[in-house]
């Protein structure tokens, strides 16, 4: 998939790293869908976005109409479900291997063919996070900072058998939303 036809960022996880990706990607105009195993989660990633903002508005870099478009693209679903629509999924679960692998394995059947699986871990191996799914090709690693908002960089990991073309997205896709891209 290319960055042009990326319009919906499926983001797994609503904990810190989680929450802080959908917000950067709604404020470049994605649309998100954030999903955990807990509404309570999701709400409180989602006050913890706003209460982003709002420092953002504080500081005079944001406004109030600005808030309300970011947290206007942000839905939130209680499961992965919702998934089946996103462009793009990022996931920002623990990092716990069992976990990850069963995510994936998960999202592998839950994406529509040819949707790119990123992974935001930082110790866990992409090549074996890959090996769970049908589309080995399509999964890389995209380690955002924390705190996302904040933090510049974002790291791209190949695993074994992800194509240049998974890669040069996930590199296009971090530089849209102002991040300093480093393999």
């Amino acid at each position: 998939m290319q960055l042009e036809q990326i319009k919906t960022i499926g983001v797994v996880g609503a904990g810190q790293m989680g929450n802080g990706i959908a917000q950067v990607a709604a404020n470049f105009g994605f649309n998100v869908l954030l999903t955990d195993i807990h509404e309570t989660s999701l709400q409180k990633g989602l006050a913890t976005i706003a209460s982003s903002l709002d420092r953002l508005i504080k500081k005079g870099t944001f406004t109030e109409e600005q808030k309300t478009l970011v947290l206007g693209r942000i839905q939130t679903s209680v499961g992965m479900g919702a998934l089946k629509e996103a462009d793009f999924i990022v996931e920002a679960a623990t990092e716990n291997i069992d976990l990850k692998l069963q995510i994936f394995r998960n999202l592998d059947e839950i994406a529509r063919p040819g949707v790119i699986l990123a992974s935001n871990t930082s110790s866990i191996s992409i090549t074996k996070i890959a090996a769970v799914t049908k589309r080995p090709e399509l999964v890389a690693g995209m380690h955002f900072m924390n705190p996302v908002p904040l933090m510049k960089l974002v790291e791209g990991i190949k695993g074994l058998q992800t194509s240049d073309a998974t890669f040069k997205t996930v590199k296009a896709l971090s530089e849209k939303m102002d991040k300093v891209f480093v393999e």
